[in-house]
């Protein structure tokens, strides 16, 4: 369940929790074109800091262009709208999540008339697949669902209509008794999780999948590729199939909800000994250690909130 705060940020404007509320015919409701973040703030000894916060942000903006959505905010202006809404919150660490939708205004397939409506929201959200998991690591999955092909959906926008495909997923996985799925692609080989990028460790490489595959271009991914680069770790794009997964000695999950946790079983197959490799366990290491402030290397992937500027 989520945990309310005070405020959701909704069209420049921070309204109370329970008031944040939309039109039944909101358009995005019924067709499902809108785009999405999901972004994480840390404690560090300097307050509060965003994870990569501008690239999430540019990568809402990248989402709308490819579904034709104009943002009616700047980069910029929806950067110090995260911050306002932490800072309006008091909270220390959270997930954030904003959210453009086409809003009340018309009805039908063409979203034209709609006006594009931007919302931010943060709550406190502990690891999404589980505190033990992030240590133990998890059960999976292959889904019985495919990923969707960049032939019937843009796989490289973060589209809320993307996400049905997502559930389908994750049920699967649950109902069986798993607590996460992997989905692979309709040519077989490896994509993603349903909310997550996919990491193998083979022979001391690690591997995961291009984006051609229908992976998710992740900034969390794209963290632990830049820092298995500067611990030397050997790392390569390449297809994935279901057997390699089997055969891996370490693999993990990446997200912003997930953060880094290891997979320790994929459809019955142990992979490794069974738990966090040594491998997953310092990129693991590395990225915490990162996110709240603590190695210098990586400051620049930091946003404090006690930046933003007051307004006279």
């Amino acid at each position: 369940m989520i945990t309310p705060t005070k405020f959701i940020w909704m069209d420049g404007k921070l309204v109370p929790w329970k008031k944040a509320n939309v039109h039944v015919l909101t358009h995005t409701l019924h067709y499902g074109i809108g785009v999405f973040e999901g972004i994480r703030c840390y404690e560090t000894d300097k307050g509060p800091a965003v994870f990569r916060l501008k690239d999430h942000i540019r990568r809402l903006e990248n989402s709308a262009k490819l579904v034709g959505m104009k943002l009616p905010y700047s980069i910029d202006e929806l950067v110090r709208a995260v911050k306002q809404t932490i800072k309006a919150n008091k909270i220390k660490e959270c997930y954030i999540r904003p959210i453009a939708f086409y809003g009340y205004g018309v009805m039908g397939l063409n979203p034209e008339g709609s006006p594009v409506n931007v919302a931010i929201a943060v709550w406190p959200w502990g690891t999404y697949l589980g505190e033990e998991g992030l240590e133990k690591g998890v059960r999976v999955k292959i889904s019985r669902w495919l990923r969707i092909d960049p032939r019937i959906l843009p796989p490289q926008a973060k589209l809320v209509a993307n996400y049905a495909n997502s559930i389908f997923a994750k049920l699967d996985a649950l109902n069986s008794g798993h607590d996460e799925a992997i989905l692979l692609n309709t040519q077989g080989f490896v994509a993603e999780g349903p909310g997550e990028n996919v990491f193998i460790i083979k022979d001391g490489v690690l591997i995961t999948p291009p984006l051609s595959a229908g992976a998710l271009e992740g900034i969390t991914r794209d963290s632990i590729i830049r820092i298995a680069r500067d611990k030397k770790i050997k790392f390569g794009e390449r297809n994935i199939s279901r057997g390699q997964l089997y055969d891996a000695d370490e693999a993990f999950f990446t997200g912003t909800a997930a953060e880094v946790t290891p997979i320790r079983e994929i459809d019955g197959h142990t992979i490794g000994d069974g738990r966090r490799g040594k491998i997953t366990g310092e990129l693991q290491h590395i990225f915490f250690e990162a996110a709240r402030g603590k190695v210098a290397r990586y400051g620049s992937w930091l946003d404090y909130v006690e930046s933003i500027r007051k307004t006279p």
